[in-house]
């Protein structure tokens, strides 16, 4: 009897082992089995449990998302490279043998005046020599600007180089140029810039490269006082990340490549710059963050302060451009300059036919300028920039170069407002490129609408949010502007004498001769 019962128990044993290991083990597996030889794919395996526990219907979901809207338009006709892919040497920037030799001997120099500092100040800490490669990012960008852009649209090497400045060691930080320029003189009495708003720092990278930071001084949300003049407003960070990427989705390619990035002011500024004025600056706040502020002409004081948290802080890094000694460059007013005063205003601003006046002013007198100060009028008003000064151009290319569209950190301060006197060229000129129209009216579409694929662009950033949503839709609204000044100028002149098809030297024709199209 005993044993009967036994034999019971253990068989219970075992069936109850079984129908475990069939719940648990096979029957999930032959649920996977079924759903992958579906042609679709099937529902997640929880769901198709409860589906057949409840013969409830469960709608498939597709997993495979539609092609992305940058992805989409870098594909269209008008994004397709049209050029070979190597450029003759002459329409390069740089010769590739005299560069890169050029730049083996400054790493040398460098490291050499890094050792001699490093040993006068008698510091134990350890020294990082800069390393010189010749695939870095940089580098290969330098080797790449040609006559028409700073980058072709073929180039893998944007991304990279995007990547390598949010992830490079920095060994060295220093001041800005201008900012040394001014030799330690301040007298805050005679500043015309209370705001502080010019505050730079150059990084070092291990293999040579460098870069111009800028860092957050002004929170995304937050939109300029309208009490503010254009020339006392903050500089973004966010907004020269934006102008690259909207640079290139317009296709001009004349921003250099921006990228944001976290940066410990103490361990990747304080800790590795040799000026002694820059150190200066440095200070630990109150709530015991790293701070450091600009020197004068533009401020004298430490409210005017950024502050990490309590070290690391947002910042924009603008890759360098090659130097002057290798590629000089000339910095050109701008036609269309504002009066930098509270009062007053310039001659365009008053006078409706100005542009017949540029028009016959070397170097206005080659379309191809003209035609690329349109384009940066469009750029500007999109980016709601008013502080376009100068621009630069490299002399090598002489008239036909592309214009630089960098120093971009006064544009997105206000979403709430366009400000069309920066279209002034466009509507006083009545001229466009025809490239640029068929680009702007195609970001118009639904399907390649200007703020989805800007939206695209800025989440692969680093940083997060880049621009907030009401500075998106404003680009939309602004390019419809665009769109309507153009429309405007084709119904007076005629679409032959406002849409022009870009060649090298041609002529721009007077007012009457516009007319009379």
């Amino acid at each position: 009897m005993w044993l009967y019962r036994r034999g019971r128990l253990l068989l219970l044993l075992a069936l109850s082992v079984l129908a475990l290991d069939i719940y648990f083990h096979l029957w999930p597996k032959l649920l996977l089995r079924i759903s992958r030889d579906c042609e679709c794919p099937g529902p997640p395996l929880r769901e198709a449990v409860v589906s057949l526990a409840t013969g409830a219907s469960v709608a498939p979901t597709s997993t495979v998302p539609g092609p992305p809207k940058l992805q989409k338009l870098f594909a269209h006709p008008l994004y397709q490279p049209q050029d070979p892919h190597t450029p003759v040497p002459q329409n390069l920037l740089l010769n590739y043998h005299r560069a890169t030799g050029s730049y083996k001997k400054r790493v040398v120099h460098f490291n050499r005046k890094r050792q001699a500092l490093h040993t006068s100040q008698n510091s134990s800490a350890p020294l990082t020599e800069a390393v010189f490669n010749l695939s870095a990012p940089w580098l290969q960008f330098h080797l790449e600007i040609s006559r028409d852009a700073l980058y072709p649209r073929s180039s893998r090497t944007v991304e990279r180089l995007i990547d390598w400045m949010g992830n490079v060691t920095v060994i060295s930080a220093d001041l800005s140029p201008d900012e040394k320029a001014l030799n330690g003189e301040c007298d805050c009495s005679q500043v015309v810039k209370p705001s502080g708003t010019h505050l730079k720092v150059i990084l070092q990278f291990l293999d040579f490269g460098k870069a111009m930071l800028k860092p957050m001084r002004q929170r995304r949300e937050a939109e300029t006082p309208e009490d503010f003049f254009y020339f006392v407003d903050y500089q973004r960070h966010n907004a020269e990340i934006a102008a690259f990427h909207l640079d290139r989705i317009l296709d001009f390619r004349r921003v250099p490549p921006v990228a944001g990035r976290l940066v410990n002011l103490t361990s990747e500024i304080l800790e590795v710059t040799p000026n002694e004025d820059l150190e200066w600056v440095f200070f630990v706040s109150p709530a015991n963050n790293t701070c450091f502020f600009a020197k004068c002409p533009y401020t004298c004081k430490t409210e005017y302060a950024v502050c990490g948290n309590p070290h690391l802080l947002e910042g924009s890094l603008s890759a360098y451009l090659p130097s002057l000694s290798h590629a000089p460059r000339l910095s050109v007013p701008n036609p269309w300059i504002r009066s930098y005063t509270f009062a007053g205003k310039e001659e365009w601003e008053v006078n409706p036919s100005y542009c017949d006046q540029v028009k016959q002013t070397e170097p206005y007198t080659n379309m191809k300028r003209l035609l690329n100060m349109m384009d940066l009028a469009m750029f500007d008003f999109l980016i709601g920039n008013m502080d376009r000064h100068h621009y630069e151009v490299f002399t090598k290319f002489g008239d036909d170069g592309f214009l630089l569209h960098h120093d971009n950190a006064r544009g997105f301060g206000r979403h709430s407002h366009d400000e069309i006197t920066i279209l002034a060229p466009v509507y006083q000129c009545c001229l466009v490129k025809e490239d640029t129209w068929l680009r702007l009216k195609l970001l118009s579409t639904p399907e390649y609408r200007l703020s989805d694929v800007m939206r695209e662009s800025l989440s692969q950033d680093r940083l997060q949010t880049v621009l907030t949503e009401p500075h998106l839709l404003a680009l939309d609204r602004r390019l419809q502007t665009v769109l309507q000044v153009v429309e405007e100028c084709v119904q007076k002149h005629g679409n032959g004498s406002v849409i022009i098809k870009e060649s090298r030297s041609q002529a721009v024709p007077t007012r009457v001769q516009q007319r009379a199209v």
